[in-house]
């Protein structure tokens, strides 16, 4: 079985997923984005038993879009989102994919709250631009 390791930025919080995530999808959401600092979030699913937690996490809580509950878990130290749960999926835990620092991860299947997408988003790889190693 595979298993995974999602790190904050200090290396103080860490989840482990065992087995491939249920789901993986990318959020355009307003607060995905503020969450983020970036254009869109990017999530993995995993079923809760698979999930294992160490380290502080502080927790916050808000209504999302949806109107689902949301509760990050982040490190008090360097302050990275690292996972979330929601009153939407209870028997699952989401981690944010880019704290696996995995360039191989599988890639999203699913994209919501598309009509807040920044237009380019999408095609970033593929606008003219400088790219480096």
């Amino acid at each position: 079985m595979t298993t995974r390791r999602a790190v904050c930025s200090c290396g103080s919080l860490k989840v482990t997923c065992a087995g491939e995530p249920v789901r993986i999808s990318m959020c355009h959401c307003n607060a995905c984005q503020q969450r983020t600092g970036s254009v869109f979030g990017v999530q993995a699913r995993f079923p809760r038993e698979r999930v294992t937690i160490e380290g502080e996490a502080r927790r916050f809580a808000r209504v999302a879009e949806s109107g689902n509950t949301l509760t990050y878990g982040f490190c008090p130290s360097c302050g990275s989102t690292l996972f979330w749960e929601g009153t939407g999926f209870p028997d699952l835990i989401a981690v944010a994919v880019g704290n696996f620092a995995e360039p191989h991860f599988p890639p999203p299947r699913i994209s919501v709250f598309e009509g807040k997408r920044h237009p380019w988003a999408l095609e970033a790889g593929e606008l003219p631009m400088e790219h480096q190693d």
